[in-house]
């Protein structure tokens, strides 16, 4: 009988190959994670190219057109609400839905605000104070993380789903202005007078910061803190979402829980560039984004 000799080359090839295949027919379920951070820091730059996104401004308009095609390109339905606000013209909360899992799955909402604030006024240098912010970290940070899942997520999750991209959160304490969170107050209400509302809003403000650590925020409805810290942990994150509270802050968690609906903030605010002019490009960081993104993704996309 002959004997067939394979040569060396050969032998690891087969090998290698027999190996892929095991790993493949044993894991099929393992893939990567999804969320894109270039993708996400797109988001930012691009959100800047419009100048200020403050109420009633050009670049205010130029995010609410940009924002609807690219949640309408990821395969939502998108709407407007809108509204009047005290004195001025009309807000725009931006609403993409995605509910084809069933009434009795859970409903989620994500949430974050894209307006920038009309003066700087915490800025160190008083000629700044009376220009606006760019509003790199706070507003487009979150909203950038938000269009990332929105592309990102698989359609055939088990939950109803809203992203909302609320308007008129951040003039506040500004002359001519009635309040922070008008537009997400403007939602709650409306949520609160319906038949069923949502059984968990997230808000996502400032997370982009290059020096990121999430502490627990003290307003935040703690059952659902725990579930995201808790995923956060899992994912090796336990020392930037941190197990432990340090501010109570009034964002746009707060007309939820108001309303009596479960709510939780997740935000950076110790961030030296707030409301000042360096609120820019070179204060955010992508890994930052993709830090927030994942853990998300991975408790939305939990069993």
């Amino acid at each position: 009988m002959k004997k067939t000799v394979l040569n060396k080359p050969v032998t690891i090839f087969i090998l290698s190959l027999f190996l892929l295949l095991a790993s493949v027919a044993l894991f099929p379920e393992v893939t990567a994670a999804l969320f894109d951070e270039d993708q996400a820091i797109y988001y930012v730059e691009q959100q800047l190219s419009f100048g200020p996104r403050t109420p009633e401004s050009e670049g205010h308009a130029k995010f609410v057109s940009w924002a609807t095609e690219q949640l309408t390109n990821s395969g939502w339905n998108v709407r407007h609400h809108t509204g009047e606000l005290p004195n001025r013209e009309e807000f725009t909360n931006i609403i993409a839905q995605r509910e084809n899992a069933g009434e009795d799955k859970p409903w989620i909402l994500l949430a974050a605000h894209y307006d920038t604030r009309i003066f700087a006024d915490s800025d160190p240098d008083p000629e700044n104070r009376s220009k606006p912010v760019p509003g790199a970290n706070d507003g487009a940070s979150g909203v950038a993380v938000l269009l990332e899942l929105a592309s990102s997520l698989p359609k055939t999750l088990d939950k109803n789903l809203w992203i909302v991209l609320f308007d008129a959160e951040d003039q506040g304490r500004i002359s001519g202005w009635d309040n922070w969170c008008l537009g997400s107050a403007a939602l709650a209400e409306t949520l609160a007078k319906s038949e069923k509302q949502p059984d968990a809003v997230v808000v996502v403000d400032m997370i982009g910061d290059k020096n990121l650590e999430i502490y627990r925020e003290q307003n935040s409805t703690g059952s659902l803190t725990d579930e995201i810290w808790e995923v956060a942990a899992a994912e090796g994150y336990g020392h930037i979402f941190i197990n432990e509270e340090k501010y109570r802050i009034l964002d746009d968690h707060v007309p939820f829980l108001q309303a009596g609906i479960p709510a939780v903030d997740i935000i950076d605010f110790d961030y030296p560039a707030w409301h000042t002019v360096a609120d820019d490009i070179g204060n955010v960081s992508k890994d930052s984004l993709a830090i927030v993104g994942n853990v998300l993704y991975s408790w939305l996309t939990k069993e």
